[in-house]
């Protein structure tokens, strides 16, 4: 993978899941009124359109096509961002647990990785952009103006999944999300491509006793430090 210098203000919001960061990234994006890349939502885009076309055994090199022609488009609203596949909004879809464990295996190709690299890498537009995703920092933006790190304890981040099942009205079996959350953790820290890691000079923030606010206005002090200035 290569590493590109980008002439453009970026945020990156890196971590695992259930953490929080795509509601730090989202507030972060609007207070600056910049774009906005949700990472993970490209993930389990392809991961659903290789699970609807039944590609989950498919050859590397019909994936790799695959993300390549994927056809994904984001629509940003006030307190939400809907994605769209191939015109079609799939938004909660995305969000279910299954395209998410599949998003997690698929992530750890290398090769459907690289076809997907310089696509995260065209969302960074003026005036700026906040990237929310496991390697924003460390692979696909090394040369960040900000790196955030956001962690939390398996068993909150657990708990704060299944309150969103029960929100949601859908199935929840709280030992197998809890399951789910250390599998994918594992696939992700350890893989042998763009592990989960914090980039040396990012900010790491616990929020596994802290609220969303708390997060915003610390997250929020740090980066108007960085930048020496309050725009």
């Amino acid at each position: 993978m290569k590493n590109e210098q980008i002439d453009v203000p970026i945020i990156t919001v890196d971590g695992p899941s259930g953490v929080g960061k795509g509601t730090l990234s989202q507030a972060l994006a609007q207070h600056f009124g910049w774009t906005l890349l949700d990472s993970g939502a490209i993930y389990r885009v392809l991961a659903l359109s290789i699970l609807n076309k039944g590609l989950e055994n498919a050859p590397v090199k019909q994936l790799v096509e695959t993300a390549k022609a994927l056809n994904v488009e984001f629509k940003s609203h006030e307190s939400s961002i809907e994605v769209y596949l191939d015109g079609v909004n799939v938004t909660k879809a995305v969000r279910q647990e299954s395209t998410g464990i599949a998003a997690s295996k698929i992530a750890t190709i290398a090769e459907v990785r690289d076809a997907l690299l310089q696509r995260q890498r065209n969302f960074a537009i003026k005036p700026g952009l906040v990237a929310d995703g496991r390697d924003m920092g460390t692979v696909v933006f090394p040369n960040a103006s900000v790196k955030l790190f956001i962690d939390a304890s398996t068993q909150a981040r657990a708990d704060r999944r299944i309150y969103q099942l029960k929100q949601a009205g859908a199935p929840c079996n709280p030992e197998e999300v809890l399951q789910d959350i250390i599998e994918r953790d594992k696939r992700d820290r350890n893989r042998a491509v763009a592990p989960l890691i914090a980039a040396v000079d990012a900010l790491i923030i616990d929020t596994t006793h802290l609220t969303i606010t708390e997060v915003y206005e610390t997250a929020l002090k740090f980066i108007m430090n960085k930048f020496s200035l309050g725009k």
